[in-house]
């Protein structure tokens, strides 16, 4: 059994950590060009804030019930048994997991020319390294690798307040910018569309919090620190996307820029003049690097519960005898990314795996609603609102899935698939033992 070592700030610097990537600075950027309205757009991220957090509680509640490595995997095992639990696990193990941390890999190679000219050559080559040198801390151990998370989470949290600093003191924006505050500027697209696009935007710029649960078996009085760290972690989250938002709406109109990269750039060159665009890839690195060592943490923890299942072979997941890690688990993601980067971009890695991964969330918090039928004399946290608060969490993502599967058919039917065929595995296991 690992030791239970973290703490509040370690669990919500995960959160944190691993929730706010590249998203930081191109959401606010897409939610502008869409809703053309800074009044919408505000209101848009209040209400994102408010459903997300709901879903947390939710996750609150599910962790503190079932304080075990695997989070996600472990809720879905107890409420819908281990045939849906190995689906997840599967899909974790081959697509999800090495496709978000390739995903952030690709973004993070996309950003450092921009800082380092020189390194365009060779960029997908050094996002390929920056896997592995993140790989090699996290098998460290979990002490060494959450004080690096959290310093890093700490330092991104400072540069964002900095940027909104800047721009509300030194920066060359206005106030008018945000008048008029609900009338939509010319030429944006229709309400409907503007609105589709913007949803599912804001909603994936949350996306991950729920990975932190992964590692309840490692933090200290799971049943009080987990639901205040995935509360904590998403209200930071949430706040700092607003004030990010509001310092890009002073610095640049509404309008003025059509594209997410143009507006940020617009709003770096505001900001710091000539060398903005290099300023904001440096703090864009940041971000996913962070964002990176969460996951590099917090996955493997999923195959370790689905070994103690018996659904997983226990070598692949076996702890480290010295530093009580997953070692192997953690060589065979850092592995699989690496083929997901030299193969893919960004976009084409992401639109494969999204809907299954928040379907998955989405019957995760359902689950809560079959636990308290079945736990009545649990004493533990309890989120508040139930069952209002998950059932609009759930409502919520079905809505982002209806729309995801709108907009790209194909992919998102290609991910489903995928995960369908860890049924014959799951029977052929089940089989064999």
């Amino acid at each position: 059994m690992t030791p239970r070592t973290l703490g509040l700030w370690p669990a919500s610097a995960l959160v944190i950590g691993h929730t706010i990537a590249v998203g930081i600075f191109l959401t606010p950027a897409e939610l502008v060009g869409a809703l053309s309205s800074p009044g919408l757009v505000i209101t848009l991220w209040v209400v994102f804030g408010l459903l997300v957090l709901f879903g947390a509680l939710s996750f609150g509640e599910l962790a503190s019930r079932h304080p075990q490595a695997g989070g996600p995997y472990v809720f879905l095992r107890e409420a819908w048994g281990p045939r849906v639990a190995f689906l997840y696990g599967w899909q974790c193990l081959l697509v999800m997991d090495p496709g978000v941390t390739a995903a952030l890999a690709a973004g993070l190679a996309e950003y450092l020319p921009v800082m380092f000219p020189g390194a365009a050559a060779h960029a997908r080559w050094w996002a390929v390294a920056a896997i592995w040198v993140l790989a090699g801390l996290n098998l460290s151990g979990i002490n060494v690798s959450t004080r690096v998370m959290a310093a890093m989470t700490a330092l991104k949290l400072a540069a964002l307040a900095g940027i909104t600093l800047l721009a509300f003191t030194t920066g060359s924006g206005s106030p008018t910018h945000f008048s008029p505050f609900w009338e939509r500027g010319p030429g944006a697209p229709p309400i409907g569309e503007a609105l589709a696009l913007a949803s599912v935007a804001a909603f994936f710029s949350f996306g991950g919090f729920w990975e932190a649960s992964r590692v309840a078996g490692e933090v200290r009085d799971p049943q009080r620190t987990l639901p205040r760290a995935l509360a904590i972690g998403v209200g930071v989250v949430a706040a700092a996307y607003l004030t990010t938002t509001l310092a890009f709406i002073y610095l640049v109109r509404p309008g003025h820029a059509t594209s997410a990269a143009g507006f940020a750039a617009s709003a770096g060159g505001a900001l710091f003049g000539s060398t903005g665009a290099r300023v904001l890839a440096s703090i864009v690195a940041v971000s996913i690097l962070a964002s990176m060592m969460g996951l590099l943490l917090m996955a493997p923890r999923v195959y370790y519960a689905m070994s103690q299942d018996g659904l997983l072979p226990r070598a692949i997941a076996r702890l480290h005898p010295r530093r009580d890690v997953p070692d192997r688990a953690t060589l065979l993601l850092a592995a699989l990314a690496t083929c997901f980067t030299l193969v893919g971009t960004f976009q084409q890695i992401v639109s494969f795996f999204i809907c299954t991964a928040i379907a998955f969330v989405a019957l995760a918090v359902a689950g809560l609603f079959v636990l308290r039928r079945r736990g009545a004399g649990y004493v533990g946290f309890r989120a508040p609102g139930y069952p209002i608060t998950p059932a609009l969490f759930i409502a919520l993502v079905i809505v982002v899935i209806a729309l995801v599967l709108m907009a790209r058919p194909r992919q998102a039917v290609a991910g489903f698939a995928v995960v369908l065929c860890g049924l014959p595995a799951y029977h052929l296991h089940q089989s064999r033992h």
